[in-house]
């Protein structure tokens, strides 16, 4: 049996969007292309898909290197000794989790645009910064760069709608503190983005969605 193209995955994507009560015009996607080769960057480039999103600095830069006319957006965890090599060759570094990182963009790159990941999971395991302290990391960084919006990801198990609807929450007292419209909420994968959606996503990140397995 044929694999599903990337065209064809994308409209169901659309289709469940669509279901979901959201308008897929208003809902940005990130094509999630770790673990995914050059030509699945074209494939999806040439399916409409114009935002590639990479977890890590040195499998993007090859692929930003090779493919052009994506938007790239960084959405992994970025290590302070990366930052040289990242600053201000992404459109958006979605996961700007201390000041710390803050900084180190800012001297390579005060006008990076960039998202504060928050982690709404609270798993230890991941990254993002704690949800008690997100709102005053959120006025410092809008300070230095240009924040766009908060980015977060739902827990491993159980139901990921509570962890939603905080992020969302803290992303409307955000744009109080810093008084301006954050236009980026970041939040819904492959396996949970019907719930993001519910909770008011405007930007989800779909790799499996799109690209199907990945290989292991």
């Amino acid at each position: 049996m044929t694999e599903p193209t990337v065209l064809e995955r994308l409209a169901r994507v659309s289709a469940r969007i669509a279901a979901s009560g959201r308008n897929p015009d208003e809902v940005a996607i990130v094509a999630v292309t770790k673990g995914f080769g050059v030509d699945a960057c074209r494939e999806a480039l040439a399916a409409g898909l114009k935002l590639l999103g990479e977890n890590r600095v040195q499998e993007a830069l090859p692929k930003m290197e090779a493919v052009g006319g994506a938007e790239w957006h960084l959405i992994g965890h970025l290590q302070t000794n990366k930052v040289k090599q990242a600053a201000g060759r992404f459109a958006l570094i979605q996961s700007v989790d201390s000041m710390r990182l803050a900084e180190a963009i800012a001297r390579h790159a005060p006008s990076q645009s960039v998202l504060v990941e928050v982690n709404i999971a609270r798993e230890p395991q991941r990254s993002g910064a704690a949800p008690e302290h997100a709102l005053e990391l959120v006025v410092a960084v809008a300070n230095l760069l240009d924040l766009q919006g908060l980015m977060g990801m739902g827990p491993a198990e159980g139901d990921p709608r509570p962890a939603f609807d905080e992020l969302r929450r803290l992303h409307d007292e955000a744009e109080q503190h810093v008084g301006k419209g954050l236009p980026i909420l970041s939040m819904g994968m492959s396996g949970d983005f019907e719930a993001a959606l519910a909770a008011g996503s405007t930007m989800l990140r779909l790799g499996q969605a799109l690209f199907g397995p990945r290989a292991t």
